[in-house]
């Protein structure tokens, strides 16, 4: 009786729909559900958050205020009380999954999660996970332990795994055109699961297990960072040899098969391309199997911060300075270009070892809205003005980390003293611009 009567809630959108997590991923699916007339309510620690919400302010800059307006006007909430579980009929978990200072999966935001709602779950329920982690996760922290409360997982409440693929500043793609991998620890699970999403989303894949879903997401993000791995190799070759990797990945695109276009840059960033191949590795190892062009890959990514700062020495000291005292303007903050995201950016490391170096180093980035960022105890200042000719000039050095849209390259080019180029966005048969 449960299962029938909550896919036919889900069906004609008489459910409740409860978003844990208001980031990057649950913000949007929050706002997804709201906009085909669910009521839904958000949750989430974060009071900040809480408090933009409620203002009808959106913090996330690609997700336009006035969905959030629309939003609230049509009765959605946020709430960091998690005694409202109770009050709704599907709960999405959307927290984060990092990784520890050893790279080994931190699931305390679902451990913290599972426990907060546990006391206030009920019968009927859907919890679905979409936070990327390594298979097993789902029945081993989800189905678990809401067996050990005498629930039947399929009878009583279901339980389902549905990575999240949101790609933030894509506008090609959304919440709702991105297909969406749907499991569910039992049959009954999976229908009510893909009940739940098929509302939302135009094309809903259904698999035969969560673990086969968990293994999905970390299978797409560890052949991005496999092979973003394997181009950033290619352009340190290309570099000694004095090649232009960015015309030979021009080249080699024009074959219409058997070739996928990967780009290098001054290393990865984000939530998901840096951390998530580490959950198999991790999880692989209680299996005897040492995933080696996975941990060859993060070498190589992680890297690629010290070959720009060895760039940029290399471009001062042609140019007859020292990388001590130089002034350094680091261009883009967000870990890919047109978000405000500055989780795990290559830009924080390369203006921290910088620093280090006895550089004084500016951050400029237009989607970041705040004025300092502090990293590891030293307060970097982020520049709120426009770029002009005689700001630009002011400073040594400008390097190119994040290839915003809005950035005024032609500018950037024609004022820089010296330029590094990250991101092949420059000509670079100047005597000004390096590419690293």
């Amino acid at each position: 009786m449960n299962y029938l009567n909550t896919r036919k809630r889900l069906s004609d959108k008489s459910a409740c729909i409860g978003i844990i997590g208001l980031g990057y991923v649950g913000l949007p699916l929050l706002l997804r559900f709201s906009d085909v007339g669910f009521k839904v309510m958000g949750f989430d620690v974060d009071q900040n958050k809480i408090a933009s919400f409620k203002k009808s302010e959106s913090y996330i800059a690609h997700i336009p205020e006035d969905r959030i307006i629309s939003a609230v006007s049509r009765g959605a909430t946020a709430t960091s009380d998690f005694s409202k579980i109770s009050q709704v009929d599907a709960i999405i978990i959307c927290v984060p999954t990092p990784l520890d200072k050893f790279l080994t999966p931190d699931l305390s935001h679902i451990r913290s999660t599972v426990k907060a709602i546990l006391p206030f779950i009920k019968k009927g329920q859907i919890i679905s996970l979409e936070s990327t982690t390594y298979p097993g996760t789902t029945e081993e922290e989800l189905a678990t332990p809401i067996q050990a409360l005498g629930m039947i997982i399929g009878e009583d409440i279901f339980v389902a795994f549905s990575p999240e693929r949101e790609d933030p500043g894509n506008p090609n793609y959304s919440t709702q055109t991105i297909p969406k991998i749907c499991s569910g620890v039992t049959k009954n699970c999976l229908e009510v699961a893909a009940s739940l999403y098929e509302s939302v989303i135009d094309k809903v894949i259904r698999v035969s297990s969560p673990k086969i879903a968990e293994m999905s997401k970390l299978l797409e993000n560890i052949h991005r960072a496999v092979n973003i791995g394997l181009v950033n190799e290619l352009k340190l070759v290309a570099d000694k040899m004095g090649i232009d990797i960015y015309e030979v990945i021009g080249a080699a695109s024009t074959k219409p098969f058997g070739f996928v276009a990967y780009h290098p840059g001054p290393g990865l960033g984000g939530h998901c391309i840096p951390i998530d191949p580490y959950y198999l590795t991790w999880k692989a190892k209680e299996y005897g199997i040492h995933t080696r062009f996975i941990e060859l890959a993060g070498e190589i990514n992680s890297a690629m911060p010290n070959f720009v700062i060895d760039k940029i020495q290399f471009a001062l000291n042609l140019h007859k300075k020292s990388l001590n005292d130089s002034s350094i303007l680091l261009l883009g903050l967000a870990y890919k270009k047109n978000i405000d995201d500055m989780r795990e950016s290559p830009c924080i490391d390369i203006a921290k070892n910088l620093e280090l170096a006895g550089a004084n180093v500016t951050l400029y980035d237009p989607h970041i809205k705040q004025n300092k960022i502090l990293l590891q105890n030293k307060e970097f200042n982020i520049l709120k003005n426009n770029l002009t000719k005689e700001l630009i000039t002011k400073f040594d050095c400008v390097a190119l980390i994040t290839d915003h849209d809005d950035f005024d390259y032609k500018l950037i080019q024609d004022y820089s003293r010296l330029l590094i180029d990250t991101r092949g966005k420059f000509i670079t048969n100047k005597t000004n611009c390096f590419r690293a």
